[in-house]
């Protein structure tokens, strides 16, 4: 059984969608272990709370830079024996010492289909902002593996969303929520838990 370390800064939506596919059983070969917060109110750590789930705070704002916060973060990651790390709705950069110490064992969702609207500034709502700026018909969201490029990871698993007239950032925001992100990060989970992951050459393919 894997332990699962999530990673959190905010309310928790993408960390509830795995605790609900857990408690379902659609999380097949491992378990959430810890929750991990870079802040003390964020909502996240109710929802953990609520389920029973052992929590953390590791407030960015105590660190002097990123170096000594990432530090921090390795830390515990390897107190808590993570063998996956899944960022769900974690807004703090971390340097390549914690992505160098779990290769292809980080994992994050992004709210667009990757290469298109991602990278650095790329978040919340402002993807979605530049979404319907750009007038596109299909966006979705990308499940990645984690590495020193930010959104550049090997892309594990996508979803479509389709684009409807009248939609604001908001809306646009809960319906990849809904039909996208919540469906393919616990199958992302699942997959990795039970050895179905094999990246070769930058390229994810999964395993029958």
């Amino acid at each position: 059984m894997k332990n699962i370390v999530v990673l959190v800064s905010g309310g928790g939506t993408n960390l509830q969608a795995l605790i609900d596919a857990q408690e379902s059983g659609r999380i097949n070969g491992g378990r959430i272990t810890c929750v991990i917060s870079a802040k003390p109110d964020a909502y996240a750590l109710e929802r953990a709370k609520k389920h029973g789930i052992p929590s953390r705070v590791i407030s960015r704002k105590e660190y002097d830079d990123v170096a000594a916060y990432s530090k921090a973060i390795l830390d515990a990651l390897n107190e808590e024996k993570a063998d996956l790390v899944v960022y769900a709705g974690f807004m703090t950069i971390l340097d390549e010492q914690v992505v160098n110490s779990y290769p292809y064992r980080m994992m994050n969702v992004h709210p667009a289909l990757i290469p298109s609207f991602c990278g650095k500034g790329y978040y919340g709502l402002r993807v979605h902002e530049e979404v319907l700026k750009k007038g596109v018909r299909i966006t979705g969201a990308t499940v990645h593996f984690v590495t020193e490029v930010c959104d550049g990871g090997p892309i594990i698993l996508q979803k479509a969303v389709e684009v409807q007239s009248g939609d604001t950032p908001g809306i646009l925001q809960k319906r990849v929520m809904e039909q996208a992100e919540w469906k393919i990060l616990p199958q992302a989970v699942s997959l990795f838990c039970e050895d179905k992951l094999e990246v070769r050459d930058g390229i994810v393919y999964i395993k029958n």
